[in-house]
């Protein structure tokens, strides 16, 4: 645990900067700078290419954190394997680019009347670039990860990337390119961060493409089977995240979809704990199963999912009490109409994270095909869902499908680890925790509005966080943050 202590830490202030960069593109340049059809194409632009690289990846971003420990050599050849993976993603992403290339035109015919002022078809082609650069970069990443060295490459992805296209947004602000270039622009900095990590893999000597090794091909057929599994698994945990924005698009339109994705990365925001926790963990949990030490493995599944809920309740109550302040910088009024759409998503990341490991876990033990079915089924579910709901109530549709999918897909998970291998992250814990929530989030809605942002939101995050702080620290709901606090408290009377 120390060790994802270490790292889990460094990839958190990463993280956070990262989200509060994000949150101030979405927030503030955006909003600003370009109209809801611009930031809905933003948002498809980012959907399409996930999809894109789930597929073309073959489920070898699962396979190399899977299989690279067995590969691994202290000469850094590592039998080849780095090598086998390019020539296999390469073949994968090269038969995804065919059909997405020569399919436009079916594609485009989801919508036939909007074919000229859609921004989505007139940048059709440029999803294909960002689509590769963002499959070489997981595949880098994961390597890295691997061998534990995973800061640079998340603060690559979540700082540099933002300060870069917030930058591109600034001069569209003074002229100085316009949408066009922005989009090019986009596709570079996607670019920039690749070459960045891959010099950086290069001057660890983290990785080396040499000549496949014959341990590797005899387990090639192997590799390629759980790959497809992954992909299948990957590829449908992709469609649930991003579905309701290309149906969004089909039954609504960009400006739709521009809302939309502002309120998803909002949301975004409660997930942020699993991010900076899972980073580390996944590496963790796949050594633990190869020892099959199920004490282990119970004990980080349990502490990372009550962290992750600690923390995502306190995001999630802080952004709902500052409602009024966030319709302040969203500055556009469409946005008053639309408060319901937000909770509920806020509440589908809160399913999400509260579920901890659990679907990491199953993806790393012999029973792994299973996550695939539950995933399959999930994005059938959740594609449904939004098919009979966003025609109906629109956004608040795409919502509501999103949320009761992550139930669904969190209780299945959980119901398979806790029958399967006695696994239970949940105790009395969390219901205090929910009990706490609800008492802070009452208070902070019930602090009058002093319509002033800058005086109202550090008041009442301040008082909402201070009275979350020491609820849960009376109440000893976690003896790691009781630790932390602990520590603060003696280094002040020191």
């Amino acid at each position: 645990m120390n060790l994802l202590k270490k790292q889990g830490f460094f990839n958190s202030i990463t993280l956070y900067i990262g989200t509060a960069l994000g949150f101030f593109n979405l927030i503030i340049l955006f909003q600003r700078v370009l109209t809801p059809e611009q930031i809905g194409f933003f948002g498809l632009i980012t959907s399409v290419s996930l999809l894109y690289t789930q597929i073309a990846a073959i489920g070898f971003s699962s396979a190399i954190t899977r299989y690279f420990p067995f590969f691994k050599t202290d000469d850094k050849k590592h039998n080849g394997f780095p090598l086998y993976v390019f020539k296999v993603t390469l073949i994968g992403f090269l038969v995804v680019s065919i059909f997405y290339i020569f399919g436009k035109e079916f594609i485009q015919s989801f919508k036939k009347d909007n074919r000229g002022s859609s921004l989505f078809y007139q940048y059709y082609y440029y999803i294909v670039p960002v689509a590769l650069f963002t499959l070489w970069y997981n595949l880098a990443e994961t390597f890295a990860r691997t061998t534990f060295h995973n800061i640079l490459p998340s603060f690559l992805r979540e700082v540099l990337l933002k300060v870069l296209t917030g930058l591109a947004v600034v001069l569209v602000y003074f002229n100085f390119i316009n949408y066009t270039q922005f989009v090019y622009w986009y596709v570079l900095a996607n670019g920039i961060i690749l070459l960045l990590l891959l010099t950086y893999l290069k001057k660890l000597d983290l990785i080396r493409f040499n000549k496949v090794s014959e341990k590797v091909r005899t387990l090639s057929p192997e590799m390629l089977r759980y790959g497809f599994y992954a992909m299948l698994a990957g590829g449908s945990f992709a469609m649930i995240q991003n579905i309701d924005t290309l149906l969004l698009k089909v039954f609504s339109s960009e400006a739709m979809v521009g809302y939309y994705v502002t309120f998803f990365g909002m949301a975004l925001v409660i997930n942020l704990p699993a991010k900076a926790l899972n980073t580390t963990s996944y590496q963790i949990i796949a050594d633990a199963w190869k020892t099959d030490d199920l004490a282990k493995i119970n004990k980080i599944y349990h502490k990372t999912s009550l962290v992750q809920f600690l923390l995502g309740c306190l995001l999630l109550i802080g952004l709902i009490a500052n409602w009024q302040n966030i319709l302040f910088l969203l500055k556009k009024p469409e946005y008053v109409n639309y408060y319901d759409v937000f909770i509920v998503l806020g509440l589908g990341f809160l399913f999400d994270i509260t579920g901890g490991l659990n679907g990491a876990i199953i993806s790393f033990s012999k029973n792994y095909k299973l996550t695939m079915y539950i995933l399959m089924a999930a994005a059938l579910i959740c594609i449904g869902l939004n098919v009979l709901l966003i025609p109906k109530f629109g956004m608040l549709g795409a919502a509501i499908s999103y949320s009761a999918t992550m139930l669904l897909l969190n209780f299945s998970y959980w119901s398979f680890l806790a029958f399967r291998y006695r696994l239970q992250p949940f105790n009395v814990q969390f219901i205090k925790l929910i009990i706490i929530s609800m008492v802070v989030l009452c208070a902070g809605l019930a602090l009058p509005y002093r319509h002033n942002f800058f005086i109202d939101v550090p008041i009442r995050s301040f008082l909402m966080l201070f009275f979350y702080t020491v609820l849960i620290y009376y109440f000893k709901i976690s003896s790691d943050i009781n630790e932390f606090i602990n520590q603060i408290i003696n280094k002040f009377k020191r």
